[in-house]
């Protein structure tokens, strides 16, 4: 396997990356957010998200087959200012690629994304501990900051944090 980590920049390649978002949450989160929610979460509502938001993503490619993305940038305080901090937005890698670096190599990308910030956050759902446990692995540490969003139910997130 060679594989490719580079901008977001083909209609391809956003349209890979919205069946990498659809697939990753229907292999990821069954029993931790709502199945209703998860049933209506489709892979058309995906491609507009990637059409919508096509900036500060990368993508990984094995040949010409988006298997994995990742997106960062400014912090998205809920005030809105700008405090020179970085965030990792989003990090997903097909199910069947997994445990194969594919995950570091866009981790190492995505905060080359965020050169400059002093810190970077991830939020996470407080459940998945097979997320819990690669951000603990690439440094991020739980900071203590919590919040609810409601995914069909209510579902708690935690941020991470890393110095960088």
């Amino acid at each position: 396997m060679s594989v490719q980590i580079k901008p977001m920049e083909t209609e391809d390649e956003i349209r890979g990356k919205a069946f990498v978002h659809w697939k990753s949450w229907q292999e990821s989160y069954p029993g931790i957010v709502d199945a209703g929610y998860l049933s209506r979460l489709t892979l058309e509502t995906c491609e507009e998200i990637a059409f919508r938001f096509p900036e500060n993503t990368l993508v990984a490619k094995d040949g010409g087959r988006v298997i994995g993305f990742a997106g960062a940038g400014a912090y998205r305080r809920e005030d809105g200012a700008d405090t020179g901090e970085g965030e990792v937005y989003a990090i997903y890698v097909l199910e069947q690629y997994q445990k194969r670096g594919v995950g570091y190599a866009l981790m190492r990308r995505a905060l080359e994304l965020l050169a400059g910030c002093r810190v970077a956050y991830v939020w996470v759902l407080a459940e998945n501990a097979k997320a819990v446990s690669f951000y603990e692995r690439v440094g991020f540490r739980a900071d203590g900051a919590e919040k609810e969003l409601v995914l069909g139910a209510p579902v708690r997130v935690k941020r991470m944090a890393m110095m960088i």
